[in-house]
């Protein structure tokens, strides 16, 4: 997966663009994106995907795939969201907001249309959030976004943390394929007691590993003069362009003029 970010952050159609203005396009549009209506959010995330697919030539399967896990963690909130129990006692009170039910010795579960409700809306937002997010990751490299926050004078340490924190999840993520395609390789989850097996044996081989890997980067950075400061130098000439400037500020206005209606 770091590898495909990585590859069309540098390769996008807009990779030419200056990261400042990608930077700034993509917080005011998550800005909106928090704070408008549903049908708003809907447009917002359209729009996004354009700019995405069709503007940087992103391949929609590999956008969709990435919407898809975030629309996956949304599933995981559902059942929070729409079930929920009261004492039979107080049925009741909540008789205008179940569409469907049944009762458990003293309680009463229920389908919550309250429930769906928030479920709908926190769909428009993570999805309308998310593709912007999306945006600046798939067509500004990380070391752009840093500088640009350095520009801001956001404080170093967030920085740097953020560059160790993406160095560190995606070798972590590397690591557990590798031992889990090895551990596969050999018959290692063929049956229910080796599948658990090989799985508590992932996960100290994962923490070994990352440890050694942390011990390299250690002494690679050491060997490099490493002063406690990381400096990332970009030799890319930017070419603003007037069209996605104008798109994106008219843009930005009709957003604006969604608040006011």
């Amino acid at each position: 997966m770091q590898l495909w970010i990585d590859t069309f952050s540098y390769r996008n159609r807009l990779r030419r663009l200056p990261p400042q203005q990608k930077v700034l396009f993509a917080g005011i549009v998550l800005l909106f994106a928090l704070i408008t209506r549903p049908i708003v959010q809907c447009a917002i995330a359209l729009w996004m995907s354009v700019w995405i697919v069709n503007y940087a030539g992103i391949p929609s399967k590999i956008y969709g795939r990435m919407l898809s896990v975030a629309i996956a963690f949304w599933f995981t909130s559902i059942p929070a969201l729409l079930i929920a129990g009261v004492a039979l006692s107080e049925r009741s009170r909540i008789q205008t907001d179940v569409l469907s039910g049944f009762s458990i010795g003293s309680h009463y579960l229920y389908l919550s249309q309250q429930g769906m409700l928030q479920a709908g809306l926190i769909f428009t937002r993570t999805i309308a959030t998310v593709s912007s997010l999306y945006f600046l990751l798939l067509t500004t490299p990380l070391s752009e976004i840093l500088k640009v926050m350095r520009q801001a004078r956001c404080p170093e340490i967030l920085t740097e943390l953020l560059l160790l924190m993406y160095r560190f999840i995606f070798i972590l993520l590397s690591t557990a394929n590798q031992l889990w395609m090895a551990q596969h390789s050999r018959n290692g989850y063929c049956t229910y007691q080796r599948w658990f097996y090989s799985l508590s044996l992932l996960v100290s081989q994962l923490f070994r590993k990352t440890m050694e890997n942390y011990q390299q980067f250690v002494l690679s950075t050491a060997a490099r003069g490493f002063n406690g400061t990381f400096r990332v130098w970009s030799p890319q000439q930017y070419q603003p362009s007037r069209r996605y400037t104008i798109e994106a500020g008219f843009g930005c206005f009709l957003l604006l003029l969604s608040l006011c209606f």
